[in-house]
């Protein structure tokens, strides 16, 4: 069963160097790539900056997506931003994982179960759409508390399982220390996708787990895509396995 993962920072919207409230360049970006799941982090809901709107039902209706789930994590003046997953297939027992650490800004993991359907098979792939912290240890922390969560705990390791998102992972490195010791792969090699312009950091990833095949992943070359936000796109082809 083939599905199509994007992961993308949309900086609620806003242009990295234009600094432009334009949320029409992501979903030209997202419609090109045509994902099957969109896991979407800072998408604002009721902020003044981005006209109020409540941004993963604009951005859903806008592409088309008949699933959506939000998970709130940061309180502005006038609404609160989050991670926002978008799916063409049902999304169940949603949670919103609390990550923050101490007095940091407020973190979290957003948890669906996706109901995927094709050629006559249905596959449950469990997915986690995060947004980790600024500092080092912060991030390790919250990925072992992730990893630790028994959300995971409640997945066999053949069941597919699938942790995206904005690591803000300056280096690349915690996938090989923390997430290869609990059975995920890296999809693709490190792509840069920091900043958007110019990037020379690799902040963002897709890992998989179970009956997960990588067919291949790339980030956006998309000239629009470097104007739309102050990150870049990773895409993802999957192979998600029908048994079990």
């Amino acid at each position: 069963m083939r599905v199509r993962v994007l992961t993308w920072n949309i900086h609620k919207g806003i242009g990295g160097v234009d600094r432009r409230y334009r949320p029409e360049r992501i979903v030209e970006v997202v419609a090109h790539y045509a994902p099957d799941v969109c896991l979407l982090q800072e998408v604002d809901e009721n902020v003044k900056r981005s006209l109020h709107h409540v941004q993963v039902d604009h951005l859903a209706d806008e592409l088309d997506y008949p699933y959506r789930a939000y998970g709130p994590n940061v309180k502005v003046k006038t609404g609160v931003y989050g991670n926002a997953t978008l799916a063409r297939w049902p999304l169940r027992e949603v949670h919103n994982v609390d990550l923050t650490l101490g007095p940091k800004k407020r973190r979290g993991a957003l948890f669906c179960r996706a109901q995927l359907e094709a050629e006559g098979h249905t596959r449950t792939l469990g997915i986690f759409n995060l947004h980790l912290g600024l500092a080092g240890f912060e991030r390790k922390i919250q990925l072992r508390r992730l990893l630790s969560h028994e959300l995971v705990a409640g997945f066999r390791a053949d069941t597919p399982l699938l942790v995206g998102g904005d690591f803000n992972d300056l280096w690349g490195g915690l996938g090989p220390k923390l997430l290869a010791p609990a059975g995920f792969e890296r999809a693709g090699r490190l792509a840069n996708t920091y900043p958007a312009f110019l990037p020379t950091r690799p902040l963002d990833g897709i890992h998989v787990r179970g009956t997960i095949k990588v067919r291949r992943c790339f980030r956006s070359r998309m000239k629009v895509a470097r104007a739309a936000s102050d990150h870049l796109p990773l895409i993802a082809d999957l192979e998600v396995g029908t048994g079990g």
